[in-house]
C-alpha cells in the first residue's frame, strides 16, 4: 500500500491488535484487555470508529490507533454492536490504565 502512495497503513489483526506501518516506522499496536470477552461482532467497527474519532480530535495516527484498540477492547466486553460502543471517558480511563 505504501508503494502505491499511501502515507500510512493500519492493518487490524483481530485479537492480536493491529499493525501500524508508515514510511519511517512499523509498530505493533497491542490489544487492550478490558474484561471478559462477551462478543466480538462489531470490534472492527469500534476500532475504526475510535481511530477516526481520535484523528478528528487531532491525535497523531499512532496515538489514534491506540485509541481505536482501546475502543475495540471495551466493545468486546459487551453484547451487540452499536450498544457495545464505549463512551469517551471509558476509553480515556483504559488508556490511562
Amino acid at each position: 500500500m505504501l508503494a502505491k502512495g499511501a502515507g500510512t497503513a493500519l492493518i487490524t489483526l483481530g485479537e492480536r491488535g493491529a499493525l501500524f506501518h508508515a514510511r519511517d516506522r512499523s509498530l505493533h499496536v497491542p490489544p487492550f484487555a478490558a474484561g471478559k470477552v462477551v462478543e466480538t461482532t462489531g470490534a472492527g467497527d469500534a476500532f475504526v470508529g475510535g481511530f477516526a474519532a481520535a484523528l478528528a480530535d487531532g491525535a497523531d495516527p499512532l496515538e489514534a490507533a491506540r485509541f481505536g484498540s482501546a475502543t475495540a477492547g471495551i466493545s468486546v466486553t459487551r453484547p451487540g454492536t452499536a450498544p457495545a460502543m464505549p463512551r469517551r471517558a471509558e476509553i480515556d480511563a483504559l488508556l490511562k490504565g
